[in-house]
């Protein structure tokens, strides 16, 4: 995994830890998939990500509390990929979009079924599969997510430094 891609899912679930968010480490490589410049590596964030702190493409919300940025965003409309202009969040921090992105699946949870489902979850699978139902117009987001998660788990424990030349051992 791309070392960039994989300090920034790191980071994405501490930010998501501190607000008891379910299955941060999922969460976090959500926000991998979501905030990655498209066809660029390695790992970029995409100027949203990168400018506004969004990482889940959180559209303007009626009531905006933080500023509002628009750009154009790739939607997956009548079975092809579009650009379309939309207003979206801007967010100080990445601990202010977590907490925004949970309070919103909290709060229409009780309109979209998928994502009380994904609440719900015994697993961060079913998290995922679930979210994704309603969350993203990509069908293989979940797949994505998940390609995504399970090479960061199979590396998650690596040190990202280079350990040391291998010598006598001192005993």
């Amino acid at each position: 995994m791309d070392p960039l891609k994989k300090e920034f899912i790191a980071r994405c679930s501490v930010a998501a830890r501190m607000i008891a968010y379910p299955f941060p480490d999922m969460a976090g490589c959500e926000a991998a998939l979501e905030s990655q410049k498209p066809g660029v590596v390695p790992f970029t964030l995409s100027e949203l990500a990168a400018n506004s702190n969004n990482l889940f493409g959180m559209k303007a919300h009626q009531h905006n509390v933080y500023g509002v940025v628009n750009l154009p965003t790739h939607e997956f409309l009548s079975g092809e990929w579009t650009v379309v202009s939309a207003a979206f969040e801007s967010y100080p921090t990445l601990d202010d979009c977590f907490a925004d992105r949970y309070a919103t699946l909290r709060r229409l949870s009780s309109i979209y079924p998928h994502y009380k489902a994904a609440l719900a979850a015994s697993d961060p699978y079913v998290y995922i599969t679930e979210v994704s139902r309603t969350w993203s117009t990509d069908p293989k987001r979940a797949e994505k997510v998940i390609v995504i998660y399970n090479e960061y788990l199979s590396e998650k424990d690596t040190i990202l430094v280079p350990a040391p030349p291998s010598g006598p051992t001192l005993v």
